[in-house]
């Protein structure tokens, strides 16, 4: 790393410092501040954090066992990839259950929280218009968990809960792809019309859509060092 990318932690009374300094470099993983494929120097993270190597080797360990890090003999801890099968798995997923999410949006959802979701389009379109990335990661994810809340289906809000932090890596990259982001406020405008007009089939059929080209958008940006083919 060239430059510090992580803020200095904030204690907090009711978190022990090696929970805080976990959740802040899982947090930089899932943003993309720290890459697939980057050595994690204990020190230097440690700098930037202002706190002792200590409770950062223990969150590297820990963000090994969830799979976020791994150990390379001789050489030391790195980002863990994702691999062309870990997209096509999650977007496999990720297509059947937004699918449902938003047939059951179109006939559930209330005129309130249709009136939500149009509101939310527009907070999108203003990130998407300065180019601020974590603005457009912000608002997609807030736009997505609206629409598994429509639903009013908790078991399948349960199930996108499990994959979301996978779900936030390769969001980050697929957003930062050259106009997704405007191509994704678009899709989702057609989604919020079709629930409007509750054509639950119509929802179905976008919202589908709408994963499909972003599972395209992640793999054509991650041609390269950040994602491993099996």
């Amino acid at each position: 790393m060239t430059e510090p990318r992580l803020v200095p932690i904030q204690l907090d009374a009711y978190k022990p410092l090696r929970e805080i300094v976990f959740e802040t470099l899982r947090e930089a993983i899932l943003s993309g501040k720290l890459e697939p494929g980057e050595r994690l120097m204990e020190i230097q993270l440690a700098e930037e954090m202002g706190v002792s190597r200590t409770p950062v080797r223990e969150a590297i360990r820990k963000l090994e066992l969830e799979g976020f890090v791994v150990m390379i003999p001789r050489k030391g801890a790195y980002v863990a990839g994702i691999s062309q099968k870990d997209v096509t798995d999650v977007f496999e997923v990720r297509a059947a259950l937004e699918a449902l999410a938003a047939g059951l949006a179109a006939e559930r959802a209330t005129d309130e929280e249709i009136e939500k979701l149009d509101r939310s389009l527009l907070a999108y379109s203003e990130q998407t218009n300065k180019q601020d990335i974590d603005g457009i990661v912000e608002s997609d994810t807030g736009f997505h968990e609206l629409l598994y809340k429509c639903s009013r289906n908790e078991r399948l809000q349960s199930m996108i809960t499990l994959l979301r932090e996978i779900i936030q890596r390769v969001r980050t990259v697929s957003l930062s792809q050259p106009g997704r982001s405007k191509d994704a406020v678009e899709e989702h405008r057609q989604i919020v019309d079709a629930i409007a007009e509750r054509n639950v089939e119509l929802a179905q059929h976008l919202a589908r859509e709408h994963i499909y080209n972003a599972e395209n958008s992640m793999l054509n940006s991650l041609k390269g060092a950040s994602i491993k083919h099996d």
